[in-house]
C-alpha cells in the first residue's frame, strides 16, 4: 500500500474524480442524479442515481391527442423501466482487496418479460453488457466482480390477473485504471439503458424486452 498522503492532497485526488463524474456526458434516455453516498464503506464516496423512464405523455416524440389518457397522464410520473446506484469509493491507503485509491460500486435493476426471468442466461447477459460498455468507452478497470438475480412475480387472488413478469438485477463493483472515472459512469449508464431496453444499442445487442 501506498503512504496516505497529506489531506489536502488527498481531497484533490477525489475533487478531481469528482468533476470527472460531472463532466459525463448526457446519455439519452437515462436521468442521472446525484444522491447522498454511504458513509461507511470508505473515507470518501459519491453516488449518482440513474432512472431509465418511458415517457408517458410522447409516443415516438409526438405529443399525444388532446384529452386523451396519453394527455391526462402528461403531468403524472412516468412509468420506470430501470433505476440503479453508482457509487465512487475513495480510500488513499489503497485497501488491498481493491488494488488501488478508488473503488466502483453499482446496482442496477429493470423490469423483464417472464420469459426472461426464467431464462437462466439472463444474469450472464447482463454482466456481459456491462463489461461490453466498459470496454467500449475504454474504461479500464481490474478486481471486478458481480451477482445478477431474477426475481419472478405471480399474482394469486385479487391479483391472480396481473401480468406475470420480472426484474433482473445486477450488482457489480471493479477497481478503474487511474483517476478518470467519467468513462466508467457513462459505461454504466449504457449497461442500465440496454438492461432496460432502451435504444439506441450497441451494434450484436439482444434485447431483454421490458415487460411495462
Amino acid at each position: 500500500m501506498s503512504a496516505v498522503k497529506g489531506l489536502s492532497e488527498v481531497y484533490q485526488d477525489f475533487q478531481d474524480a469528482l468533476d470527472q463524474l460531472r463532466r459525463t456526458g448526457d446519455r439519452e434516455g437515462v436521468e442521472l442524479t446525484a444522491i447522498p453516498a454511504p458513509t461507511h464503506l470508505a473515507p470518501f464516496a459519491a453516488a449518482v442515481r440513474a432512472e431509465v423512464r418511458r415517457r408517458a405523455a410522447r409516443i415516438h416524440g409526438t405529443p399525444p391527442p388532446a384529452g386523451s389518457a396519453l394527455d391526462r397522464a402528461a403531468g403524472a410520473p412516468d412509468d420506470e423501466l430501470a433505476t440503479g446506484r453508482f457509487v465512487l469509493l475513495h480510500d488513499p491507503s489503497e485497501p488491498a482487496a481493491w488494488g488501488g485509491p478508488f473503488r466502483i460500486v453499482t446496482w442496477a435493476r429493470a423490469a423483464a418479460g417472464r420469459e426472461i426471468g426464467c431464462d437462466d442466461a439472463a444474469g450472464a447477459i447482463a454482466w456481459t453488457w456491462l463489461l461490453e460498455a466498459l470496454e467500449r468507452h475504454r474504461a479500464g478497470y481490474s478486481r471486478e466482480g458481480g451477482t445478477a438475480s431474477r426475481v419472478l412475480a405471480e399474482g394469486f387472488g385479487l391479483l391472480g390477473d396481473q401480468e406475470e413478469g420480472a426484474d433482473v438485477e445486477l450488482r457489480a463493483s471493479w477497481t478503474p485504471a487511474g483517476s478518470d472515472v467519467a468513462p466508467h459512469l457513462a459505461a454504466w449508464a449504457d449497461a442500465v439503458c440496454t438492461l432496460a431496453g432502451v435504444p439506441p444499442y450497441p451494434r450484436g445487442v439482444t434485447v431483454l424486452h421490458p415487460r411495462r
